[in-house]
């Protein structure tokens, strides 16, 4: 039975030592130099007594940053991914929090790690890749280690503004990795194209299955997220065939008529998720790739990032919703109402995952692990931890389950309880309409349209008045140049919320 992440090397490094399993484009590491320089790793974090502790890495998106972290892990510690393009509060915030002994870095964040403030070994990757392997020492904590032993800690936002850091054992890792790679059909020959920073969790889907399978994985690099005829032309240079990307990623290539000059010649199969995919948009890359396997994916960082799936198997209307589907195997999924009973069929209940998927909590954490991570109000026979994701969910009358908004997103307005969701969905609807994000201004009682598109704010709300109540229609609409986007590429409601704010 597996209890370490990094069996899947075994298998992989017996047949297809020689092959490349990181690549960014312009250097790559096969499968023997990641195995030999993340033996190096742990075998200098052994030589340093660091053992089951975190370990933080501050480099850039590189094979090089995939082996430290299974450096870390074979060293028996976990590791914490930061980023340059993470403000430097947050990153002191992180450190103050996760009080690591070692940060690894490279020569380009060298400098700025030493503004922080840190007690511990500031370090550089080539300066530990060559590390004599203490192999005795490598092959005892193989053996010691426990599937509930953490291996990564990676941090969401707060709603306080500090950010919480959600810790993973290699058993919910490897069961997460399991489900998805049985669901989306991975195998030798994926070539998969990484579109997320390596400091967030749906890197997952790339990097473990590249383990498990002896597979390949291009990290693009994110300019190219700027540019979509260069990011197609990349993904038909490097022959990518698999994609795993949030939803925004995509519509910028749809969106702006990028497959009138290229069309991704190699991709077969195409999986989406962390926001509503507009069906307008959906609809072009399906018509463009008519044979691949379309797949929505839905989950939270804290249940292992993904925890449900469905695969397109009919067309939808406009103004229809892409469901997500139903668990993985080994996961369940409740939708608890506000008496914490569970929701009836068709009524809207709180999303709560029940399974191996669910992290350890968040780290140096107890109060907000306490109010998210808790027991299963089902079950008063004996303790049993489910995660509260916060996010709304239905059952359709296929018996499939349909995000319908964020709690958060929902709000009180002219008496009416709105889901602003439901107003982006029928604005994306739109000719002309590339994505739009709705927020409210709590003090005036006003719900505020950000778009991006063709229509004027006075066209655009004559073609609203036909489709939403009075009570829905926005107050104030907003046309930009460009959509606001999170690190990971989602829409970025929080700057929306600032820029309405100063006006």
């Amino acid at each position: 039975m597996q209890n370490n992440v990094l069996d899947y090397f075994d298998n992989a490094l017996s047949r297809v030592p020689d092959k490349l399993a990181f690549s960014n484009g312009t250097e790559g590491m096969t499968f023997r130099e990641v195995y030999d320089e993340s033996c190096a790793v742990a075998s200098y974090l052994a030589a340093h007594d660091m053992y089951r502790v975190p370990v933080v890495i501050f480099m850039q998106k590189h094979p090089k940053e995939v082996t430290a972290f299974f450096g870390t892990i074979r060293g028996g510690c976990y590791y914490v991914p930061i980023d340059e393009e993470m403000p430097a509060g947050r990153i002191q915030l992180i450190l103050d929090n996760v009080r690591a002994p070692l940060v690894i870095c490279d020569e380009a964040t060298l400098e700025t790690a030493k503004t922080f403030s840190f007690d511990g070994i500031i370090v550089t990757y080539d300066e530990i890749r060559t590390t004599p392997v203490n192999e005795e020492r490598l092959t005892e904590i193989h053996e010691k280690t426990l599937d509930v032993d953490p291996i990564y800690i990676v941090f969401t936002s707060g709603s306080t503004g500090v950010p919480k850091g959600v810790c993973a054992c290699h058993r919910s890792v490897i069961d997460y990795i399991e489900q998805l790679s049985d669901t989306l059909e991975f195998n030798e020959d994926t070539v998969f194209g990484n579109q997320t920073p390596l400091y967030f969790d749906a890197c997952l889907k790339e990097l473990y299955p590249t383990l498990k399978f002896g597979a390949t994985t291009y990290l693009i690099p994110k300019s190219l997220f700027m540019m979509p005829i260069k990011l197609v032309e990349y993904l038909n240079e490097y022959k990518i065939n698999t994609v795993c990307w949030v939803v925004s990623a995509l519509t910028m290539i749809s969106a702006f008529g990028t497959f009138k000059t290229v069309v991704p010649k190699y991709l077969k199969s195409v999986t989406f998720g962390s926001e509503v995919f507009a069906i307008k948009q959906f609809n072009i890359w399906r018509e463009t790739l008519p044979d691949a396997k379309f797949t929505n994916l839905y989950g939270p960082t804290e249940g292992t990032g993904m925890c449900c799936f469905y695969k397109v198997d009919r067309e939808f209307a406009p103004d229809e919703v892409i469901p997500i589907g139903r668990p993985f195997k080994n996961t369940e999924i409740l939708l608890l109402n506000e008496k914490n009973e569970r929701a009836a069929d068709g009524e809207p209940g709180e999303i709560c995952i029940r399974g191996t998927s669910v992290t350890l909590g968040y780290y140096n954490n107890p109060e907000k692990t306490a109010g998210s991570f808790v027991q299963n109000p089902l079950n008063t026979a004996y303790p049993e931890i489910i995660y509260r994701t916060g996010d709304i969910g239905k059952v359709n009358e296929r018996g499939e389950l349909v995000f319908v908004s964020r709690k958060d997103y929902q709000i009180k307005h002219m008496g009416h309880r709105i889901e602003l969701g439901e107003i982006e969905v029928n604005v994306n609807m739109q000719d002309g309409i590339k994505m739009t994000g709705c927020i409210y201004d709590d003090a005036k009682g006003k719900i505020v349209l950000y778009y991006v598109g063709d229509p004027t704010e006075k066209e655009l709300t004559v073609l609203l008045k036909g489709k939403l109540p009075r009570y829905m229609l926005p107050n104030k609409m907003i046309k930009l140049s460009e959509m606001p986007l999170t690190a990971n590429g989602k829409i970025d409601r929080v700057t929306l919320k600032k820029m309405y704010q100063q006006g």
